[in-house]
């Protein structure tokens, strides 16, 4: 039995104590958050089903990964949704609990970062991975740009005129026909931003481990 007079808190502490449930509105929207990302999935299939017969293999590769992309979101949420209102609110009390989740049983806070490090490096990977795929029209005009505009009115007349029809001039139109939603540098920007999360998720580890060494230090001591 737990004695009262222990868990009793005076009157300032109790409230600065209590101050932690003001979180509890935040992860509720990140709740809404979830259900919005739900939207989003269901959205982005229905389209990949309706058109599955006339998108191209890129094409298809690309939607696929945007519902990876949202479903690693997801998990991230779930992660900080319940790793934090546990670690930082309330208990659940989800011990013996079929789907209590394997990570939940030894988070705290420093494990939180790192799992929320190594989630955004995964994010990042998505993103990554699909700027490599539309890096192949590097060179093209940008997407959305005057030059675009003008590669498109060429490609109009020229099937207009019956020229895009001679066999001498079907490459240049299908180079016409396309246009390019990444850039070089915009590329290698990218891929820096996502080293850089790899190494701070690297240095949140080694921290991490370092401080629990020093933790464990003294207790051998004694």
């Amino acid at each position: 039995m737990t004695d009262p007079k222990i868990t009793r808190l005076n009157p300032l502490p109790a409230l600065i104590f209590s101050s932690r449930w003001l979180q509890l509105p935040l992860y509720l929207g990140l709740i809404v958050a979830q259900g919005v990302y739900v939207f989003q999935f269901v959205k982005e299939l229905i389209h990949l089903v309706h058109d599955a017969a006339t998108l191209t293999e890129q094409g298809i590769m690309l939607i696929v990964l945007g519902l990876i992309d949202v479903v690693m979101i997801s998990n991230l949420l779930v992660m900080v949704i319940v790793g934090g209102y546990e670690t930082f609110v309330s208990r659940m009390r989800l011990e013996g609990h079929p789907d209590q989740p394997e990570w939940l049983s030894h988070v705290n806070a420093s494990v939180l970062k790192v799992k929320l490090a190594m989630a955004i490096i995964g994010i990042s990977s998505i993103h990554l991975l699909k700027t490599f795929i539309g890096a192949g029209n590097l060179g093209l005009p940008l997407c959305g740009t005057p030059e675009a505009y003008e590669a498109a009115r060429a490609i109009a007349s020229m099937t207009a005129s019956g020229v895009a029809t001679a066999a001498n001039s079907v490459a240049e139109t299908a180079k016409l026909a396309r246009c390019s939603e990444v850039t070089s540098e915009g590329v290698m920007w990218q891929s820096i931003i996502h080293f850089l999360f790899i190494v701070s998720a690297l240095g949140i580890a080694m921290t991490d481990k370092l401080m629990s060494g020093a933790h464990k230090a003294p207790a051998k001591a004694h």
